[in-house]
This record gives C-alpha cells, sequence and structure tokens, in this order.
C-alpha cells in the first residue's frame, strides 16, 4: 500500500516545517522552512553544539556595540543551521528576517540582504534561499524591492485574502497562509464543531489558492500551521505545505486513500481581482478581527523567541 505521505507528494510539494536538522534528513522534503520558534529550539538541542559554538567564536572575535554583536551571532545562527539544510533538501531553505522589523521596510531589505550575502559567503546561492517576512504592509513592501533584486521571498503569517492579494501585486514568490491558527481564533470566539470540510483555516487557505489560480496568479501558495493531518488532507494539491515533523510521520504511516482537494481546473467562484493601495489595505485588515489578532500575536510571539535567543547568544559570548 502507498502512504498517504507518498499520495501528497504526488500533486503537492512537500516542505518541512522544522529547523531540526536530523528530522530533515529522516524525512527528505522538497523544501525546508524554519522561524525563530524553530531556531531558537535548535539552538538548545545539544546535537548542534557545534553549530552554536562556531558561531560564538566568531561572534567574539569581533568588534562593536554588544547589541550589534549578538544581532549578528544570531544571524550567523539563522544562516549556519540553512546553509545545513540547503545541503540536504534539493529545493529552497526558508530564513526569517527578524519580527521586530515588521514594521520597517528599510531595515528589513538590509537585513535580507545581509542573510543572502552570508549564504552567499558560503556557497549557498540565493536561488536555493527564500527570506520570510511577514505579511504587513511594511514587510510587503520589503519583499516587492527585494523581489526585483532577484532575492525571493516567503511572506509569512498570512491569515487573509487582503494579504494574500497585496503580496500577489508586490510579486512575491511564496506566501504562506496559515490554517491552524485562523482555527485556533475561531475555536476560542466559540465557533465550530468544525471538521476538516468546515475548518475555517483550510477554507481560507481554499479561498486564497482559488483568488489566485482564478487571476493567473504566479506567486506559490503553501499552506502551513497545521493542527492536525485531516487539515492537510483538506488541501491535496495546494502547490505547497509545509508541515511538522510530527504530522509527516503520521502521515507516512497511514495508507489510506488521499484524494486531490485543490486543483488550478476547478476555482469556480473565486473572489474578484482586488486593488490595494496602503490606505485599502491597512482597512480591509482592520475591519477582519481575526486576521488582525493573529498577525500582531504572532509577531508578538516570533519578537518573543527572537529576544530569548538574543539572550541566549548574550550570555554564551561572555
Amino acid at each position: 500500500m502507498t502512504s498517504k505521505l507518498a499520495r501528497l507528494r504526488d500533486m503537492t510539494v512537500v516542505v518541512a516545517d522544522t529547523g531540526d536538522i536530523e528530522a530533515v534528513r529522516r524525512l527528505a522534503p522538497q523544501d525546508c522552512t524554519t522561524n525563530p520558534t524553530l531556531l531558537f529550539k535548535a539552538v538548545k538541542d545539544p546535537a548542534y553544539a557545534h553549530i552554536v559554538e562556531e558561531a560564538l567564536g566568531w561572534g567574539r572575535a569581533q568588534g562593536g556595540p554588544r547589541a550589534a554583536l549578538v544581532a549578528a551571532v544570531c544571524d550567523r545562527l539563522a544562516v549556519s543551521f540553512g546553509t545545513e539544510l540547503a545541503g540536504i533538501v534539493p529545493g529552497r531553505v526558508s530564513t526569517e528576517v527578524d519580527a521586530d522589523l515588521s514594521f520597517d521596510t528599510r531595515a528589513s531589505v538590509e537585513k535580507a540582504r545581509a542573510l543572502i550575502a552570508d549564504y552567499a559567503a558560503r556557497g549557498v546561492p540565493r536561488e536555493k534561499v527564500l527570506i520570510k517576512l511577514a505579511a504587513t504592509w511594511e514587510g510587503i513592501r520589503a519583499a516587492e524591492i527585494l523581489q526585483g533584486e532577484g532575492i525571493d521571498c516567503n511572506l509569512t503569517l498570512v491569515f487573509s485574502l487582503v494579504q494574500a492579494a497585496a503580496c500577489a501585486d508586490a510579486g512575491v514568490f511564496l506566501i504562506s497562509p496559515f490554517v491552524g491558527r485562523i482555527l485556533d481564533w475561531h475555536v476560542k470566539a466559540g465557533g465550530g464543531p468544525y471538521d476538516a470540510e468546515t475548518d475555517p483555516g483550510v477554507l481560507s487557505v481554499r479561498r486564497i489558492y482559488a483568488y489566485y489560480k482564478a487571476h493567473g496568479i504566479g506567486t506559490v501558495v503553501m499552506g502551513a500551521s497545521f493542527r492536525n493531518a485531516g487539515e492537510i488532507e483538506a488541501l491535496a494539491g495546494c502547490d505547497r505545505l509545509t508541515i511538522s515533523p510530527a504530522l509527516l510521520e503520521a502521515l507516512a504511516a497511514d495508507e489510506g486513500d488521499l484524494p486531490r482537494r485543490l486543483s488550478p481546473d476547478t476555482v469556480a467562484g473565486a473572489p474578484a481581482r482586488m486593488s490595494l493601495d496602503e490606505r485599502a489595505f491597512r482597512l480591509a485588515l482592520v475591519e477582519d478581527a481575526m486576521a488582525t489578532e493573529k498577525l500582531a500575536e504572532g509577531i508578538r510571539g516570533f519578537v518573543a523567541d527572537v529576544r530569548s535567543l538574543r539572550a541566549l547568544v548574550d550570555g554564551a559570548l561572555g
């Protein structure tokens, strides 16, 4: 019998959502994504002490203000893990710009250029890397600049069609619309019970996918943030899906049938094409309570993990 994971790979590019290098070796995804939360977990794993020690040793040999040095070591860690992952996966590795820059277009662009330069110095071409940015107005504008320079971007924390439409207009390479966090919000608000077909996170990604395909938009849709295998199965056929090791293993162990649920040929009823300037984008976003709250919460969470990583590095530098 064929596993559901094998069936999924026949119709969707499977991406591993982890910073665990050994898990990536074991599960053999096409691409790999990381974020500050995953990176913070990885650097505390004794298996990767050699990567951490190299970055700390490099940092101790540098000069300059302490805060800038700590940030530079954190960037080096991100690229070090990314370089390891890039040597394993045949496709792309996503590396995230610090979440505390989510509302600063210029600083985000400068950080992204520095990350790409560090990858290049290690022999990893930009074609192997996706720069992750939060899908704020400022993050989308940063992505627009970077895409114009040939640096492909992954816009994360996408919770609404409005964000997806603005990303498409900016020529973004890929977006990561979240599923599980949308479900979390609706359950907390008293909604449900939900199954895979009524899951509001699944329905959001399906709507974005239909919008893109109906209007000939080339931006890749990569569903993210899954709470269970049912959500993944309900999005079979999506361009890409980034999945945790635990759920990848669950799909690999399940030999049930997995029908295709999304296809560019079946997008009837897709939303009309939007045209969004900054005012329209911000207004539409604040009118969507779920998207506004989850975007803010996501940025807060990533900022907290960035700060935790910096504190860890600061202490370890001595």
